[in-house]
Parts: C-alpha cells; structure tokens; sequence
C-alpha cells in the first residue's frame, strides 16, 4: 500500500475535486463510493475499482482489512494521514475508506414496458438516493430523472442509495415526456387537485409509471398533465404531504402488496 501524505499530491488533488464538484466527475468520468459497505456493494456487483483509499485510522478496523483482503490485488492502495483523508472525503463524518470508480457507461435506452420511477427536479442527494434504494427494494429497475435532478452518482447520492445504483438502470438528464410517448401502462402522479384518487382504491396492477415532483414545488405542469390518474396518500388531519422520499416508499410497496397478493 503506498502512503500519500501531502495535499497537493496529484490523486489527492484529483479525489477532493471529486468528491467536490460535478463537473469534475462529469469531465472525468469518475466518482467516489465512501464506506466499507458501499465499496462491498460494488464488489458485489463485480463493478470495476480503480484505486482503494484508506485512512490511516481507518486500518485498524476489521471491516476494512476483510477488504483489503477481498479487493484484488491489481487493484492501487493508497494511504492517508487522517487530516488528509477528511480533505478528499465526500462527507462530513469521513468512513475511512473510500473507492474511486469510472462512471457507468450511459443506459440504452430502450422501449419502456415494466413499472419505472420518473423524477422531475428531485434535487436533495439523500432524497434521491433513498428513492434509488427504495425503488430497488421494490423490485422496479429503472429510474427516469429529468435534468432539474440531483447527479445520480454524486458520492452523496451513492452513499444514501447503499448499493442501489448497482442493480438499477438510472437514465439521467433525459426527456420524461418524450420517453413516456410510447409507454404501455398508466402514468400515476402524486398531486392534489381535481380527480385525484386514493393510492388504496386503486388498481396497481399492469406496468405503472410513477411521477414524483421536487420536494416544495411538485410536479412541473407539463408532466403533472401527462399523468393518467392522480393519486393521493391518505393521511391524518392536519399533515399536508409527505417528504418525496416517503411518498415513493408508500406508493411502490402498496404496488408491491397488491402484486403478491395477486
């Protein structure tokens, strides 16, 4: 394992302006996954790593030297002092390990036939990578998120979906209205308005389409027009509307309850 200890070391440089910036990501086709188990997830998947980082501290730890061991040995080590290893970390309570990975390659994207999760301006990394983790857990593999969303694998994002992103097919910065031309199924959105429809007198079965808006603003006119069926969640008095991350999990899981019970 080589040890690194100065900042301006050239892949410390590179690693903070990852973890930092999405232009830099995007420029060079890279990201970060911090933590032992989102770095397990990846290897889970048999996703490439291009380097393993750990910090000093960090070495003690018997999760991060079962990874040392499991990680192939082609793969680059690098150590850092601790200070330095909280400058390139993503997040403010660093894990003591990190990964740098190549960004995937851009989804095909193919004809729409299966239920799918499309996000219009989802723009909190902890809300859009809890909304991937869920929709995985739901069984859903794929994701639609228009160009007002948060970047899919930002480190922040990554850390919150734990390990989502590696069975999910994620479209980004696409189009929903022109993907959704010719889809199948039924286009549901959660709104409030006129014909909308509890989410438990519904019918889920057949592919669905899944509409979720920004957190505060909703769904933009546009798409909220495309949508076949508004829905609404039931709650108790006095509570308006659940955080985006919420409402994903209540609607995909009630689909999810009525197909087992089918």
């Amino acid at each position: 394992m080589k040890s690194i200890t100065s900042r301006d070391n050239p892949l410390v440089k590179r690693l903070h302006a990852l973890a930092q910036s999405g232009r830099d990501r995007r420029q060079r086709g890279e990201t970060l996954l911090d933590g032992a188990h989102l770095v397990e997830a990846a290897l889970e998947a048999e996703w490439p790593l291009k380097a393993l980082v750990c910090a000093e501290g960090g070495l003690a730890r018997l999760e991060h030297q079962r990874l040392l061991e499991r990680v192939a040995g082609d793969v680059p080590r690098y150590q850092l002092p601790d200070a330095v290893f909280r400058h390139v970390s993503p997040v403010d309570s660093p894990s003591g390990v990190l990964a740098l990975i190549d960004l995937p390659a851009s989804v095909r994207a193919g004809p729409l036939v299966d239920s799918v999760v499309v996000l219009d301006a989802v723009q909190d990394p902890g809300n859009l990578g809890t909304i991937l983790r869920t929709a995985a857990a739901a069984g859903i593999r794929r994701v639609l998120l228009g160009s007002g969303c948060a970047q899919a694998w930002s480190p922040r994002v990554l850390r919150a979906g734990m390990g989502a992103h590696f069975v999910l097919e994620i479209e980004e910065g696409i189009d929903p209205l022109v993907r959704l031309e010719d889809y199948p199924g039924r286009c549901l959105a959660t709104a409030l308005g006129e014909g909308a429809c509890s989410l438990y007198a519904l019918d889920l079965s057949g592919p669905i389409a899944w509409l979720f808006g920004a957190e505060g603003q909703g769904l933009s006119p546009a798409l909220l027009a495309r949508a076949d069926q508004r829905v609404l969640i039931p709650m108790a008095s006095g509570i308006e509307s659940l955080n985006v991350g919420a409402a994903v999990a209540v609607c995909l899981f009630e689909q999810r309850r009525q197909t087992r019970e089918r």
